[in-house]
């Protein structure tokens, strides 16, 4: 598959493990260069030492947390510093996934819990898209791509569903805004049971991999 990512420099959150983490890898096989970003400086080094070691691109790690203004700010361009440029591609991975606890019931449902639920996955993103789009809209192109859940689309997990609609939300009102400067949008969402990609497309859903994946987004 030849995507056509070869020079493309890109920013994967959530990147030192799981989803992110397996995205970046499919990214560098591409041809692009990647910078991961996350919270532990520790399993940033490693992900990025192993990711240049079976890819033979530059995988560097930036440390941020996403719900601080001030660290995506300053991680975004560490990241551009390192890999020799603005960003092309925005993944974004980074949040408490869903399903490995038993969701809060009303009752146990705080104004804390909820603003950080949402403080970390859609302000998050947004923070993210936020400081890269600048040069992606100069530059007259770049992708974006969100990471969401099904749980937009189920019940069960009443701040888990509010998260991912906003997600959903973002996404649409992101892609309104930029596609006429070339800069495209998409959401992805994961699905737990099956294990797999999966993505929505006019109300369908379809299993695929990261590569397909990042086929989808340059759509």
């Amino acid at each position: 598959m030849d995507l056509q990512l070869n020079g493309k420099r890109a920013l994967v959150t959530g990147g030192s493990r799981g989803i992110g983490k397996a995205i970046a890898r499919a990214l560098a096989q591409e041809g692009a260069d990647v910078a991961l970003l996350a919270r532990s400086e520790p399993a940033l080094a490693e992900a990025a030492a192993e990711l240049a070691r079976e890819t033979g691109r530059r995988v560097v790690g930036v440390r941020a947390d996403t719900t601080r203004d001030d660290q995506v700010r300053d991680a975004v361009a560490a990241a551009a510093q390192q890999l020799g440029g603005g960003i092309d591609i925005l993944v974004t991975a980074a949040a408490e996934p869903a399903g490995f606890a038993a969701p809060p019931k009303l009752a146990e449902i705080t104004g804390s819990y909820f603003h950080a639920e949402m403080d970390t996955k859609v302000m998050g993103y947004l923070r993210c898209a936020r400081e890269v789009v600048p040069g992606m809209r100069a530059r007259g192109w770049g992708r974006i791509v969100l990471i969401s859940g099904l749980a937009a689309r189920q019940t069960g997990n009443t701040v888990g569903s509010m998260r991912n609609i906003a997600v959903a939300a973002l996404t649409k009102n992101l892609a309104d805004e930029l596609g006429s400067v070339r800069v495209f949008v998409s959401r992805l969402l994961r699905n737990f049971e099956q294990r797999g990609w999966v993505r929505l497309e006019r109300e369908r859903i379809s299993v695929v991999d990261p590569k397909a994946l990042l086929e989808f987004a340059q759509q």
